[in-house]
């Protein structure tokens, strides 16, 4: 059983190092080894910084790949005509039990990172730099070096500068998720779609991108575009910062030069000579086959042309004696439990398509198969965020990529291959708790309420408006009636089952409250049990 990756596993370079620079002479740069490896660097104005990131096609590397320069102009662009400062964020969240390579960026060169950060924070004129990170190491990392810089959230500060921890979970490092924990609230999607280029932190113009990123960005400026350019492709420069993990010897992070063969960084980090599978960008990744790991390089284009994903830069192999399907189940099941539970796509349609994965190992048939097909279809494009469409795609991934395997369980009696857990999930299968926003507080917010939901079926016409308000506790059948007469509602939704039950055109519904054994709950608003009274606030 592979256990989870430590913060700052072992690191690997090919070819002449640059983000990891300095790695190989301590284990974290402070201020003045980080000059002594790095030089120093002058300020750039706003424009020139955009030419230079557009020069090199810098583009994000937390798995979006948005280009930079279009980023930094929409922002610049967007700060100028409402007269405002913008704020810069650099997203450090790393939350995927597949991924350390910011994590260990953090850890080991936080100044570089730091210098992109404030390139940027100097040429759009920005007064607030933010930092999110979700791991205690890199919260002591990162404020450290904010310390050595004598950066602090002073208001009598020029550029006030603070760290943002939030709780370790896969929607957390969602942009959205990020901007709204540092405006005070939960971390958690906001359930809308916003550009934090016209809209981010306080409601002013932001910056936002991964740790990496801006490290990228501070090599460059130090070298100039030629020298960047002269290491990796044509059109992708520099290198690129993978975690390899999986069914290997030496799981590790790894810089190198885009245009290296997949197969090399495998061989280095002990992986078998024929994998597989393997698993590329992570848990909202893609798989290729062992045919198509010889014919991949490391780039996001070439990942892409193979039917791969570059992504998180997670790279994870498993081998020929595992059960795809069981191993792809293990991280659907982890999905699922890393819904936000705010909307149906994703609280309902990702335990729902967990599900169809193990009625298919458990000999479901094709049925079970066109079930799990479907519910994929259906959480795609109609989440708060970008987690149903990432788990989607590598359910569908996994369907597409081990076609023999999946015939063995829905025409026979399985593939007969164990389920070795190679593939790396949080201990427990969860992620860590005992953090702020964590543990406790966050239980209270999730778990279920004292509040039931009923359905009054002599009133009940089937207009269908409650699945749509609250469908974590309604669907509709076919006969387009509700498919529960009564259900609990999750603390979270509370305020939804009111909408409801407010909204009902027949007054069909009703909220009653449990408090059998309890103390009296939070101030909330009930119906009384008679037909058709108003919802009344105590």
């Amino acid at each position: 059983m592979n256990e989870a990756l430590p913060d700052v596993p072992e690191v690997r370079v090919v070819g002449l190092p640059q983000l990891t620079s300095g790695f190989d002479l301590v284990e974290r740069l402070d201020m003045p080894m980080h000059l002594k490896v790095h030089g120093p660097l002058e300020p750039m104005g706003g424009e020139q910084l955009a030419q230079l990131a557009e020069r090199i096609n810098l583009r994000g590397r937390g798995g979006a790949g948005f280009p930079f320069h279009k980023k930094l102009r929409s922002v610049a662009e967007s700060a100028i005509k409402r007269g405002v400062r913008p704020v810069v964020v650099v997203n450090g969240s790393e939350d995927e039990p597949a991924c350390r390579k910011d994590t260990v960026m953090i850890n080991r060169a936080p100044h570089l990172i730091l210098d992109g950060a404030l390139l940027c924070a100097e040429a759009l004129g920005a007064r607030t730099l933010v930092i999110g990170v979700t791991r205690e190491s890199t919260q002591r990392s990162m404020e450290a070096a904010l310390a050595e810089r004598g950066l602090s959230n002073s208001r009598r500060s020029a550029l006030r500068a603070f760290v943002q921890r939030n709780p370790v979970r896969m929607v957390t490092g969602a942009a959205a998720s990020l901007i709204r924990s540092i405006d005070g609230g939960p971390a958690i999607p906001p359930g809308r779609k916003v550009s934090a280029s016209q809209n981010g932190v306080g409601g002013a113009p932001t910056l936002l991108s991964n740790a990496e990123t801006f490290a990228q960005l501070a090599i460059a400026a130090r070298i100039g575009p030629e020298r960047y350019c002269n290491t990796g492709l044509y059109d992708e420069p520099g290198t690129v910062m993978l975690t390899v993990s999986g069914a290997v010897a030496r799981p590790m992070v790894i810089e190198v030069p885009t245009g290296v063969p997949l197969r090399y960084v495998l061989q280095l980090a002990g992986a078998p000579p024929v994998p597989q599978g393997v698993l590329t960008g992570g848990y909202h990744g893609k798989w290729i086959d062992a045919a198509t790991v010889n014919e991949a390089i490391v780039s996001r284009n070439s990942l892409d042309a193979v039917g791969g994903a570059l992504g998180a830069g997670a790279i994870l192999p498993i081998s020929q004696e595992t059960c795809p399907l069981g191993e792809s189940l293990r991280v659907a099941q982890w999905l699922a439990e890393e819904s936000a539970g705010q909307c149906g796509p994703c609280y309902l349609g990702l335990p729902a398509a967990a599900r169809g994965m193990e009625d298919i190992l458990n000999g479901g048939g094709p049925a079970a198969l066109e079930a799990l097909k479907q519910v994929a279809k259906n959480v795609k494009r109609r989440g708060a965020c970008s987690h149903p469409d990432g788990s989607a795609m590598f359910l569908e991934s996994t369907i597409k990529a081990f076609t023999d395997d999946l015939a063995a369980h829905v025409l026979g009696n399985g593939c007969g291959r164990r389920v070795e857990g190679v593939l790396p999930l949080f201990e427990g299968g969860r992620a860590p708790t005992g953090i702020p926003g964590g543990g406790a507080a966050e239980e209270e917010e999730n778990g279920p309420s004292r509040q039931k939901i009923y359905v009054d079926w002599t009133l009940c016409r089937g207009h269908g408006l409650c699945a749509d308000i609250l469908p974590e506790v309604f669907q509709l059948g076919a006969d387009g009636f509700p498919t529960v007469a009564q259900a609990k509602v999750p603390r979270y939704a509370e305020a939804k089952a009111l909408r409801a039950v407010r909204r009902c055109p027949a007054l069909a519904l009703r909220i009653e409250e449990d408090t059998r054994g309890q103390a009296p709950s939070r101030n909330l608003p009930v119906l009384s049990q008679g037909r058709g009274r108003r919802a009344l606030g105590r």
